[in-house]
């Protein structure tokens, strides 16, 4: 592809008028890893590197162009291109040299604290169901079928991103189903990727340490549905699913331009749950739509599984799909990993495995279970360094207030301190209860067996924060770990 009809894809303001736009360009890139001569190097503010300080090494390696925000390095012989963003450039040209693949499926984002893993396999099974090839992109992985693509983040870099959609739609998927951060939204990770449904979960506490206040938090969360175009480059209607129960909801409708459709368990939603039921075979309730009621039946746990289900079922409506077939696929999902994952064992307790990681995560999953345990809640928890400081209190808080026994122990420390991270938890669970009902075990594989070895019939041991990961982040180290495993293994040595 020649610069000029690359460059396309972007705005630009000014550029070095020794540029050659008739040059060929292999790639676009903003790592430097990843540069080749010939590419085009997108200087990408990031919050540890600003790629400007690399552009004399980039200017080494004759680019095509060196694409900038910063007028200072518009200066010498560098075949620079200004542009207002580098970040939202970048996602633009390198969807753009992929041929804008999100054109070719159904788009479906989901954005929110809490539940996008669950809602987007939900959704998936969904269209499956009505006879789709959807492709899912998450947090657990990238998944197409049965294939794994690759190993998931939440939403990947705009590079692999764009990789990834034009790898769907070569391979006929016609949709494309992603769980969409707040991180990418603010740093213009999904710009050039036309959705046709936007869903909101919910919003609570997390990522202060990059959002500073739920504000902004909640500013980065409304980009997806302020950028959602009604008429837009496809020929199909588009809506926009938000969680009438969360107080952001009239925030996200007030910059929809594009229908909305509302769910939760309040009155006024399109689509309702009433006479809900959670039990330890899973979760039933009444669904209520367009002046008619559905039985829902689910092998998934908790009551926000009952708001994440109706997020997926007004998916699935939106696209036509019958009520009937949607009812079916949600009650054909038997596990989400790492998602109130029950581990297997002939035990007369039961031991749950979760990602919760949030201070309105671990409240809500502690809830779950305390629906239909008979004896005592024992939770497991922690929380990873390198993140937001100031949920670590009130997790411990919360885990102490709501858990019969607590134990606090490490998750992902990265760079941190353990020990510092389960003190930041301390000071958040009242010095009778860590006297009582909390012991401190910075082992995590010892502190989920103690918690399976001191379980009584009726109990139930909850491990929080890690769910589906299969490794433990110490330092600079990733270690195999992963509390399913750690739990059997536990369980095994209970029974032996």
């Amino acid at each position: 592809m020649r610069l000029k009809n690359l460059m396309s894809f972007t705005p630009t303001v000014q550029w070095n008028q020794t540029l050659d736009w008739e040059r060929e360009v292999h790639n676009i890139t903003g790592d430097l890893r990843r540069y080749l001569p010939g590419d085009v190097f997108v200087a990408v503010k990031g919050g540890k590197l600003d790629g400007h300080t690399l552009i004399e090494q980039a200017a080494r390696l004759d680019p095509a162009a060196i694409v900038i925000q910063d007028q200072e390095y518009a200066a010498g012989d560098v075949p620079w291109i200004l542009v207002e963003n580098t970040r939202r450039a970048l996602a633009e040209l390198v969807q753009g040299r992929q041929g804008f693949p999100s054109g070719g499926m159904g788009m479906v984002g989901v954005t929110g604290t809490n539940g996008k893993t669950t809602v987007t396999v939900l959704i998936e099974a969904i269209l499956r169901a009505a006879g789709h090839y959807p492709g899912v992109i998450g947090t657990i992985h990238n998944r197409l079928g049965r294939e794994i693509l690759s190993e998931g983040m939440t939403t990947p870099d705009p590079e692999d991103l764009a990789r990834l959609l034009k790898v769907m739609r070569d391979s006929r998927a016609d949709y494309c189903v992603m769980e969409v951060s707040s991180h990418a939204l603010s740093q213009y990770r999904v710009q050039g990727i036309e959705f046709d449904i936007a869903i909101f979960t919910n919003l609570t506490q997390d990522h202060l340490d990059y959002h500073e206040t739920m504000e902004k938090y909640l500013t980065a969360k409304g980009k997806l549905f302020a950028d959602m175009n009604p008429k837009g480059g496809k020929k199909r209607p588009k809506c926009a699913i938000l969680n009438m129960d969360d107080a952001a909801w009239q925030y996200l409708a007030d910059l929809c331009r594009v229908p909305v459709i509302t769910y939760g368990m309040g009155a006024g939603c399109d689509l309702r749950a009433e006479d809900v039921r959670n039990h330890i075979y899973g979760i039933e309730y009444h669904l209520v739509y367009a002046n008619r009621t559905y039985p829902v039946k689910m092998k998934i746990h908790g009551l926000f599984n009952v708001y994440n289900s109706l997020a997926a079922v007004a998916a699935g409506l939106a696209e036509k799909i019958p009520i009937e077939v949607i009812l079916g696929a949600l009650a054909g999902v038997e596990v989400i990993p790492g998602r109130l994952e029950r581990v297997a064992s002939n035990r007369e307790f039961a031991v749950f495995v979760d990602y919760a990681h949030t201070p309105d995560g671990l409240e809500k999953c502690i809830a779950a279970v305390r629906a239909f345990c008979g004896g005592r809640v024992i939770t497991v928890f922690g929380c990873g360094g390198d993140r937001d400081r100031t949920k670590r209190p009130l997790m411990g808080e919360c885990a102490s207030r709501l858990s019969d026994y607590c134990i606090v122990t490490s998750d992902n420390p990265r760079t941190e301190d353990p020990l510092g991270i389960i003190n930041d938890i301390l000071t958040g669970i009242p010095a009778e209860k860590q006297a009582g009902v909390c012991q401190v075990e910075p082992d995590r594989r010892e502190a989920i067996r103690k918690a399976v070895q001191m379980a009584l019939p009726g109990d139930v041991v909850l491990i929080c924060g890690k769910g589906h990961e299969k490794k433990q982040i110490m330092g600079g180290e990733a270690l195999d770990f992963d509390d399913c495993l750690a739990a059997r293994e536990a369980l095994q040595r209970v029974m032996s």
